[in-house]
């Protein structure tokens, strides 16, 4: 494991764990999904120009509004040998019945989520370690509207900065994009979230 250098939510040097060294995404899509396009052609004929136009690298304006104003994501996360695992991350309360932020956008290639003490099992840092890749999903089921975001995940250890945000948070994972963009609507279910009942 190495230690490598990240950065903490004011963009000072912190301290951050990652597993081995990430290979970056291909913008086009790795050798399955060019090979399911073939199998499977759809409506879409997607090519450089397109899926540029589409995913970004980095977090825009309104991606950023987006997904800070979620109550809640979800991530995926896999082992070295590629086993995975999906979480689903909410957001705490301070003493005075506050609602906090799940996450913070650092600026427009990086974001900061707390980790918040659980079952123990740490399926998701541990999955961290040994392989940094992240998938993250976030869905606005009274708006239908959702956003994704892949990127490179790195462990922060709770500092004074993050402490600010989450009082309780024993680290912070720090994640730097290399892939950002809206998902259309579709067989998204409409909900109301009922303030308060993720107390």
């Amino acid at each position: 494991m190495d230690d490598q250098k990240g950065f903490d939510i004011k963009g000072r040097s912190a301290r951050a764990e990652t597993g081995r060294a990430a290979a970056p995404d291909n913008p086009l899509g790795h050798t399955g999904e060019l090979e399911m396009r073939r199998r499977f052609p759809g409506r879409y004929r997607w090519d450089e120009r397109n899926l540029s136009s589409m995913m970004s690298t980095l977090i825009s304006t309104s991606m950023a509004r987006f997904i800070e104003a979620q109550s809640f994501f979800f991530i995926a996360t896999a082992s070295a040998d590629g086993h995975c695992d999906a979480s689903f991350r909410g957001r705490e309360y301070d003493t005075s019945g506050t609602p906090l932020p799940a996450l913070k956008t650092i600026n427009e290639r990086q974001l900061i989520f707390p980790d918040h003490s659980g079952n123990g099992l740490y399926n998701s840092l541990g999955n961290i370690l040994s392989n940094p890749h992240i998938g993250m999903l976030f869905i606005d089921f009274e708006q239908q509207r959702r956003a994704r975001i892949n990127g490179i995940a790195a462990i922060v250890g709770a500092n004074d900065e993050t402490r600010k945000i989450w009082p309780t948070a024993r680290n912070a994972v720090l994640v730097t994009v290399e892939q950002a963009y809206g998902n259309c609507q579709a067989r998204i279910p409409r909900m109301e979230m009922i303030e308060g009942s993720d107390r």
